[in-house]
């Protein structure tokens, strides 16, 4: 189930990733073709999947059903992620959703728009699982409850990412220019961000346990004894819930809530009816034992020190891929854009390395988290026999090996090894918690200098010379490597050098590019830039500029290159023909618009403010 989390949220890196394209792969009619062609391909093999699997029913043992029922189900949920990794980059369908208002002003609805399509993809995966899950395990549910389940048990994880950028698009769209200033810097950015992900965190659960119809559990013995249990570890909290997972089917519980005014304790109907109240005792004690360990909390860290990984990887990620000599040797030998290249690959490597945190790190730290409160049971009880007689049932009444492997739980067989050592030698339990603690140290010591890094890389000059150092270092060697008459190379030293502001060797890097190939859309449109715009009045040349910037638009209307245009027509005071220029830029572009309205609106303000 768990793993259900990690498929939203690569689902979300990949959405968020993508830089939506000027020009799409296909038309609009052949988009919608194939699209709805690979839903139609991907409902009939999934079917046949699960179908394969509900008639070996009668043939195959139970576990070797639950291995394969399993594995399919992730097999699916993995093709899910790769078709809709197709909509986003072979089928560019975000594109065609630009210029939308309602998108434009709220860019999370549009955000929500597609995980919905995501949310669809695991629904027809989780629709056509249902026969071979009711046959495998028995369960009565129906069709729609099994896959209703599914997607409330899951969605709660977009919570936080839901209200962080719904909050900050509705600050953006006041008429106000503080909330502009304060989300433009990176100090303020990151403020807001951590600002609002603890109150999230502290509220989130109010709201999700509204979202999943949770009820108060009933005056009666367990709620007497949950209560009871609570007094007696001196735990507070908001209430005690049913939780219907599943329709309740489910032996489990649960807790959540920072703060006790938020917290809540969660038990499903399976819970109550199939365990003695002797073991509910023992379940409880282990809710408890995380939030005495303040595993909850620690939960919250572990997700901002992912931020503080990716942030401070980023970089680094970059560098790797702009100067791995396969890559960039494909890049200058295909023609395809550099931005396109490292885009899609720098998606691949963040969503890399979010697995790798997740499952590795983070899943590290969950299952011993899991067992230290498996060993907390000991502070309220002097055994935990019914905490062991409770997996027992778990396997019993599941049908699933004891020996299941879990990256956020070890085995049941595993658990149930270590409490019997602990039955036996209590000095078991110091020892898990010293490796704990041993680990946070390792941890906390590690985000810290990662922290440190990636601020040299993101904000001192070590990142700046590293970026100046192996883009020129790169370049130079493919020059060397016969690149003397490739025009894209000496365009691409010009770009490196006008951004490092060496005008100088940027002009004539641009002039030998030209002089190789006169009519590289690119070279003209960046160099024009440079002659129109450079802070050096030395190497300013308006007419020149606007004589390339005019070659540039004759061989590619492209919403960058007619801006270009626009920069050039103004600075030599042609106002109307820049306003012009602009206009059609602002038609034509897909990103950005925030930028070419304001070129537009500045060109506009001049026109109608001469003197100013």
């Amino acid at each position: 189930m768990f793993g259900n989390f990690i498929y939203f949220i690569v689902a979300l890196l990949i959405y968020s990733t993508y830089q939506p394209s000027e020009q799409t792969n296909f038309s609009t009619p052949d988009t919608l073709i194939i699209f709805l062609s690979l839903i139609v391909l991907f409902f009939i093999f999934s079917r046949r999947q699960f179908a394969r699997i509900a008639n070996m029913s009668a043939t195959h043992s139970h576990d070797i059903l639950d291995q394969r029922f399993s594995s399919a189900l992730t097999r699916q949920s993995i093709l899910s992620i790769a078709l809709f990794a197709v909509d986003i980059y072979a089928l560019n369908i975000s594109s065609f959703s630009t210029g939308i208002w309602l998108f434009e002003s709220i860019p999370t609805l549009e955000a929500l728009s597609f995980m919905a399509l995501f949310i669809g993809y695991l629904a027809i995966v989780w629709s056509n699982a249902h026969d071979a899950h009711r046959r495998i395990y028995g369960a009565d549910l129906t069709r729609k409850a099994y896959v209703a389940s599914n997607i409330a048990f899951s969605v709660p994880v977009l919570l936080p990412w839901l209200l962080l950028s719904g909050i900050a698009d509705l600050l953006l769209a006041l008429p106000f220019d503080l909330p502009h200033r304060v989300m433009a810097s990176p100090e303020g950015e990151m403020a807001y961000f951590l600002f609002f992900l603890f109150a999230v965190a502290v509220v989130g659960p109010l709201i999700i346990q509204k979202f999943w119809r949770c009820r108060p559990l009933e005056s009666g013995l367990f709620r007497r004894r949950i209560e009871a249990l609570c007094r007696r570890a001196d735990l507070k909290y908001a209430d005690i819930l049913y939780w219907p997972i599943f329709g309740g089917r489910m032996i489990t519980a649960g807790v959540m809530g920072l703060v006790s005014r938020f917290r809540y304790i969660l038990v499903t109907d399976a819970l109550l009816h199939i365990l003695s109240p002797e073991e509910v005792d023992a379940v409880i004690a282990h809710e408890v034992g995380h939030v005495k360990k303040h595993h909850l909390l620690f939960y919250l860290f572990f997700f901002i020190g992912y931020m503080v990984i990716a942030y401070a990887t980023f970089d680094l990620i970059v560098y790797l891929i702009i100067f791995s000599e396969p890559i960039y040797r494909f890049v200058f030998m295909s023609g395809i854009s550099r931005t396109t290249v490292t885009t899609g690959l720098l998606s691949l490597a963040i969503i890399f390395n979010f697995l790798v945190y997740f499952r590795f790190i983070f899943g590290y730290f969950m299952r011993n988290f899991e067992r230290q409160a498996d060993a907390f049971v000991y502070r309220l009880f002097a055994s935990a026999m019914p905490l062991i007689s409770t997996f027992e049932k778990i396997v019993s009444a599941s049908g699933q090996s004891a020996d299941k492997p879990n990256w956020h739980h070890f085995s049941i067989r595993q658990r149930v090894d270590f409490l019997q050592h602990c039955e036996n030698d209590r000095t078991w339990i110091r020892r898990h918690d010293r490796k704990v603690r041993l680990s946070m140290a390792v941890y906390v010591a590690a985000i810290v200098l990662v922290g440190i890094a990636g601020y040299q890389l993101n904000f001192g000059q070590t990142g700046k010379r590293l970026n100046e150092k192996y883009f020129e270092t790169a370049i130079l060697n493919e020059i060397a490597r016969n690149g003397e008459n490739n025009a894209a190379l000496f365009g691409m030293m010009g770009d490196l050098y006008l951004g490092r502001g060496s005008f100088g060797q940027a002009e004539s890097a641009y002039r030998t590019a030209l002089d190789l190939d006169p009519d590289r859309a690119i070279v003209l449109n960046n160099f024009a830039w440079l002659l129109a715009t450079c802070e050096d009045p030395a190497y300013r040349n308006p007419e020149h500029a606007l004589a390339l910037a005019r070659r540039a638009v004759a061989i590619e209307r492209s919403p960058h290159i007619l801006d270009t245009l626009a920069e050039s027509l103004f600075v030599n005071g042609r106002t109307t023909e820049a306003i012009d220029a602009a206009t059609t830029a602002l038609k034509l572009t897909k990103t950005n618009r925030t930028y070419y309205n304001g070129q537009l609106k500045r060109f506009q303000a001049a026109r109608d403010n001469p003197t100013e």
